[in-house]
C-alpha cells in the first residue's frame, strides 16, 4: 500500500467517516466538491499510467454508475481522452439518473465527443457486455463507498461476468460490491487487480477476508487535508506504515551501555517446553533489550541455559517440571523493567497460582502470552492494567476466545471489535495475533499491522513476538508504540526469513535470525533486497 503523505499511521475510515471528511473539506476548508471529483479522476489516470504498461496501445473500458463514483469515472475517461487513449465508456443506468457533479462531467464527455453507452437493463448488457469483458483493462466506477446492501439484479450480473472474464480491473475507491464499513463482504463483489482509494483507506481494504479481493491498493490524495482525516469522529482504526514505524526507532548514543536499553525478565518454560523460553529470550536480545534473564523451573534451567549464551537464567521453585506459586517472590526479587510471562509455562493449578500472584503483586510492566493467558481464562478480574503498571497481552485467536468466552470463529469474524472492547474494558493493550495482527489500546485506538508471511505459521512464532514486545517496552516505556514497533518488525523479519528459507521450511528461529535484517531494512533510505531474491 502506498501513500505520499506524512509520517504517521494511516487512518482507516468507514463510509460515514469518509462522508464527514468530504463534507468538512467542502464546507469548512472551501474546496468545492467538483474539484474533489476532478482530483480523484486525475489521480486514477495517473495510477493507470504508472501501473499499465503501454497504456496508449491498450483497450480501456470505463464502467460508470449513476452516482459520484460514476462521476469520478467520467473524469477518468476525459483524462484518458486527453492523453490520446479513447476509452469505451458505459453508464449502468440512464443519463437521466445522473445528477450534480457527476452529470456535469458526463455532459463534458459529450462536448468533447466521447460517447457514453447506456446499459439500463439486462438486454443492453447482453448487447454490450462483451465490449467490457473483452477490454485489456476495466475501470470500475460503479459503486464506490456508498453501498450498504448486497448487489442484485443487473449489477450482480455485471460483477459475475467481469469476475468470470478475469479481466484486470482498476477500482475507484472500493471494488464494487464491498461495503466501506465491513471486512466481511456483504455480497458478490468485483475482484480488482488495483484499487485506487480516495483520501484514506477504507475498512475492507486492510482487513481480511475482503482485503484478499482488492488487489494492490494506492491511496490517492484528492485534496482532503490530513488533519481532517485525523480529526473525524468515530472508530479510530489505523494502518501501520514503514515510514511511520521508522520514527519509533531512535539511534543509540555513542556512550550508550546495556542498562540504557532495558532489563527484561522472562518467566517461561517447563519440562518439554524449554525451547519456548529460549526463543523468547533470544528474540528480546535481538530486538534490543540490554539485559535478559530467563526465570524458569529449576529442573529445566540447565536446558534453557544451554540454548543461549547471551541471556542469564534463574532457577524457580518447581513441581514436576512446572513453576509453583512460591516462585512469585523469586521473580519479584529480580531487577526488571519489564516482566514477560507465559511461553511454555504449561498448565495446572500451581502455574495458574503463579500467574495470578504476579498479577496481584508485580509493579513492573507485564507482557502476558500463551499459558499466562490460559491461566486467566474464565476469570479475568485480575487482568487489569494500571497507569503505573501497564499490561500487554498477546493472544492468538483461540486464547482470545477463551478470555472472552466465545468461539474462535467469533473472534476471527470481529478481530478489531473484540480486541478493542477487551482493551478498553480491562485497560490493557491487546496484540491479537494472526494474519493482519491488530493492536488495540486502552484509549480506543486500533492499529493493523501489514507485515508478515504464511511461513510464520509455525510453532514458536508467538514466543518470538512476546520477546520482541518485552524488549521494545523496556526501552520505549509506552505500550502502544512498543507493540507497534515490535509487531511490525516481527512480521518484516518473517518476510525476510521466508525469502531465505521458503514458507514451508522456515521455523521460528529463522524469524529471530532476521530481526537484525528487518531493523536494517526499516532504517535504510531504500529498501534492502532480501537475501535469496
Amino acid at each position: 500500500m502506498t501513500d505520499s503523505r506524512s509520517v504517521r499511521p494511516l487512518r482507516v475510515l468507514n463510509a460515514r467517516q469518509m462522508r464527514d471528511a468530504d463534507r468538512r473539506t467542502i464546507e469548512e476548508i472551501g474546496l468545492p466538491s467538483i474539484v474533489l471529483m476532478e482530483n480523484a479522476g486525475r489521480q486514477v489516470v495517473a495510477a493507470l499510467e504508472s501501473l499499465v504498461d503501454d497504456l496508449g496501445s491498450r483497450s480501456v473500458a470505463v464502467l460508470c454508475g449513476t452516482g459520484n463514483n460514476g462521476g469520478d469515472g467520467f473524469v477518468v475517461a476525459r483524462g484518458l481522452h486527453q492523453r490520446g487513449v479513447e476509452p469505451a465508456v458505459f453508464l449502468v443506468g440512464t443519463a437521466a439518473d445522473v445528477r450534480g457533479d457527476a452529470r456535469l462531467n458526463l455532459d463534458i464527455l459529450g462536448q468533447i465527443g466521447t460517447p457514453v453507452v447506456e446499459v439500463a437493463d439486462a438486454a443492453a448488457w447482453e448487447l454490450h457486455g462483451s465490449h467490457v469483458t473483452g477490454a485489456d483493462v476495466v475501470v470500475d466506477a460503479l459503486m464506490g463507498t456508498g453501498l450498504s446492501r448486497a448487489l442484485s439484479g443487473l449489477h450482480e450480473t455485471i460483477v459475475a461476468d467481469l469476475n468470470a472474464a478475469d479481466v484486470p480491473v482498476v477500482s475507484i475507491d472500493l471494488p464494487s460490491g464491498l461495503s466501506a464499513d465491513a471486512a466481511e463482504p456483504i455480497g458478490p463483489s468485483l475482484h480488482a487487480a488495483v484499487t485506487v482509494t480516495l483520501g484514506a483507506p477504507k475498512v475492507p481494504l486492510v482487513l481480511p477476508p475482503a482485503e484478499h479481493t482488492v488487489g494492490n491498493v494506492v491511496i490517492a490524495d484528492i485534496g482532503i487535508p490530513g488533519f481532517v482525516v485525523d480529526e473525524v469522529d468515530g472508530p479510530r482504526l489505523f494502518l501501520l506504515t514503514r515510514d511511520y514505524v521508522r520514527t519509533l526507532l531512535t539511534p543509540r548514543s555513542p556512550d550508550a551501555h546495556k542498562g540504557d536499553f532495558g532489563r527484561v525478565v522472562i518467566a517461561a518454560g517447563s519440562r518439554g517446553l524449554s525451547g519456548a523460553a529460549a526463543l523468547t529470550a533470544r528474540a528480546a536480545l535481538r530486538a534490543g533489550a540490554g539485559l535478559v534473564t530467563v526465570a524458569t523451573p529449576a529442573s529445566v534451567q540447565a536446558i534453557v541455559a544451554g540454548l543461549g549464551a547471551e541471556f542469564m537464567t534463574l532457577p524457580l521453585d518447581d513441581n514436576g517440571g512446572r513453576v509453583t506459586a512460591a516462585a512469585v517472590d523469586e521473580v519479584l526479587a529480580l531487577d526488571a523493567d519489564v516482566v514477560a510471562v507465559g511461553p511454555g509455562l504449561g498448565g495446572g493449578p500451581q502455574v495458574a497460582a503463579f500467574v495470578r500472584g504476579l498479577l496481584e503483586r508485580c509493579e513492573t510492566p507485564l507482557v502476558l502470552d500463551a499459558d499466562a493467558l490460559n491461566a486467566c481464562a474464565g476469570d479475568t478480574t485480575l487482568l487489569r492494567g494500571l497507569d503505573e503498571r501497564p499490561i500487554v497481552i498477546t493472544p492468538h485467536p483461540g486464547e482470545m476466545a477463551r478470555l472472552v468466552g466465545c468461539d474462535t470463529d467469533d473472534v476471527q469474524a470481529n478481530r478489531v471489535g473484540i480486541a478493542g472492547e477487551f482493551a478498553a474494558r480491562h485497560q490493557v493493550t491487546v496484540v491479537l495475533k494472526g494474519y493482519r495482527t491488530v493492536i488495540a489500546t486502552p484509549e480506543g485506538d486500533v492499529f493493523v499491522n501489514p507485515t508478515g508471511s504464511p511461513g510464520m505459521a509455525t510453532a514458536g512464532s508467538g514466543d518470538v513476538l512476546t520477546g520482541m514486545i518485552a524488549a521494545a517496552l523496556a526501552h520505549l516505556l509506552d505500550p502502544s508504540p512498543a507493540c507497534q514497533l515490535a509487531t511490525y518488525l516481527h512480521g518484516a523479519a518473517g518476510e525476510l526469513a521466508e525469502a531465505d528459507e521458503g514458507e514451508v521450511a522456515m521455523v521460528a528461529g529463522d524469524i529471530v535470525s532476521h530481526i537484525g535484517d528487518a531493523v536494517q531494512e526499516l532504517v535504510a533510505l531504500e529498501r534492502v533486497t532480501p537475501r535469496g531474491e
